[in-house]
């Protein structure tokens, strides 16, 4: 008996067949998808908020402003008045920082300032725990 070289060979001999057939869990899987996504519930989106009635209290009470500049020669002032040590603006903020009521904190960085010393003003600023600082006229730094 002469053996051909196209037949396979498990197919005569009784040997099982080591591939699986996918096409029955691909159906199972298909049917138990879309059972999952018609009963999944139709989601809302909306929140519901108890939201209060009227008006608030109009406050009198304008908060504090300081204004730190930094000009071309990057010399640092404190509401016009101009700094000699970077040490007595640590001091000043730490002050204020520690305040119940912090002030409001305006930087204003001319455009020739150096970049290093707007940055230890702020890094300053955040470590003395002012939260309150808000960069103005930055409007000069757009080309």
């Amino acid at each position: 008996m002469r053996r051909d070289p196209k037949r396979r060979q498990g197919a005569s001999t009784g040997e099982p067949m080591m591939d699986i057939n996918t096409t029955p869990l691909i159906d199972v899987m298909l049917v138990l998808l879309i059972m999952f996504i018609i009963t999944i519930p139709v989601q809302l989106h909306s929140v519901n908020l108890n939201m209060p009635a009227g008006n608030p209290p109009a406050s009198d009470v304008k908060p504090e402003v300081l204004r730190i500049d930094i000009d071309a020669r990057s010399v640092v002032t404190w509401n016009g008045e101009p700094l000699a040590q970077f040490e007595e603006l640590e001091r000043r903020m730490s002050e204020q920082g520690a305040r119940p009521v912090q002030p409001e904190v305006h930087l204003r960085p001319d455009r020739g300032a150096r970049y290093a010393v707007v940055a230890r003003v702020l890094a300053s600023a955040q470590r003395t725990g002012l939260t309150k600082i808000g960069v103005v006229g930055s409007e000069q730094f757009v080309p």
